[in-house]
């Protein structure tokens, strides 16, 4: 995801500890799931695991997980958190390589959010590529 952040007026983060469900939408814990990819303990193994983590991550607003996620040719110099947005469930529609097998994939997906209270989606392909062994987000094309 390429848009800046998320989470309503002069209310914090989502409380999101190791035993909450993780917002990637996976049936797993946070720490089991995108939380050990956020602490650093492991890396995302596909480009779809990393694209789940990243909007975890949004979530959660990690911007130091985000930052280091990003390829170094696209990353922009930080994340701003927008205060009227929390972001709510995430659908993946389609991946395109993006296995321990490739070098680049992208991933088409659905992020539902909240700004102000109303809802409101992005429909995003994103693509990623492998940098220094890990895969990292590029680029994304809004697709509405």
């Amino acid at each position: 995801m390429s848009r800046r952040t998320p989470r309503p007026r002069g209310t914090a983060a989502p409380r999101i500890t190791p035993a909450s469900p993780c917002p990637c939408g996976l049936p797993a814990a946070y720490g089991e799931c995108c939380g050990r990819f956020h602490s650093g303990s492991a890396s995302a193994p596909t480009c779809e695991a990393l694209m789940r983590s990243r909007y975890a991550a949004f979530v959660v607003q990690d911007a130091a997980y985000l930052l280091r996620t990003w390829h170094p040719e696209t990353r922009p110099p930080g994340v701003d958190f927008d205060p009227a947005m929390r972001w709510v469930g995430l659908e993946i529609l389609e991946t395109t390589e993006g296995s321990a097998f490739h070098s680049t994939g992208t991933v088409t997906f659905r992020a539902h959010y909240t700004d102000d209270g109303r809802p409101d989606s992005l429909h995003e392909k994103s693509r990623f590529v492998r940098h220094e062994g890990a895969w990292v987000y590029t680029t994304a094309v809004f697709v509405d």
